[in-house]
């Protein structure tokens, strides 16, 4: 399918593989523009991607698209790394009407995985084209990632802190709005308080 950004079309490709020891499946969005490079968010110098807003676009919206191609209904969606953060977003604006979305939680965890320069300006317009409003996009002002983790917070029903450390500001933010909130845990025993994390974002 094709997915339209900017006014400009760009092809989604939905990969799928196996892993047989888990029997699990796990599927991949691709896009020759977009992915098909030798790292991920930043060249060798450590410099972001001039595309990487619409990357974070295309990427958030593919997820969705391909949760509805394939019929699923998501009780709990897990973001990871700045690259999701327009995923809360896009749950609770573009897709409110989404039956299969209604009662889908979704938690966002916050890293140290900070980029250096600002996403172009011309960022917020474009989510404003897909459904975001003016006063969404107040939290996004500058176009940083300081701003972009706070929206994603902002949007999301529960925070976790995924690194040792991460921005007191962001930090601050988290805890001032209230809402459930999992400190950094370590690998010992984060699976159980994420299970019951998850547990309680069901059940409610």
């Amino acid at each position: 399918m094709n997915l339209i950004i900017d006014d400009t079309d760009h092809p989604l490709i939905i990969k799928v593989a196996s892993i047989q020891s888990a029997r699990m499946q796990v599927y991949f969005i691709d896009n020759d523009d977009f992915f098909h490079r030798k790292a991920t968010l930043a060249d060798e110098d450590g410099n972001g991607f001039e595309d990487n807003d619409e990357r974070a676009i295309f990427f958030v919206r593919g997820v969705f698209e391909t949760i509805k191609k394939l019929r699923w209904i998501p009780d709990v969606i897990h973001c990871h790394g700045w690259l999701t953060a327009l995923t809360p977003l896009y749950l609770k604006r573009m897709y409110l009407d989404e039956l299969r979305f209604s009662q889908t939680k979704v938690i966002y965890s916050v890293y140290d995985d900070t980029f250096s320069s600002p996403l172009r300006n011309e960022f917020a317009s474009k989510l404003m084209q897909d459904g975001a409003t003016k006063e969404d996009m107040k939290f996004l002002a500058p176009p940083d990632h300081r701003a972009l983790t706070k929206l994603a917070v902002r949007f999301a029903d529960a925070v976790i802190q995924g690194s040792p450390r991460i921005d007191d500001e962001v930090q601050r933010f988290i805890l001032q709005l209230e809402k459930p909130f999992v400190s950094y845990q370590s690998a010992d025993n984060y699976i159980d308080i994420y299970n019951e994390l998850y547990d309680s974002l069901i059940n409610l």
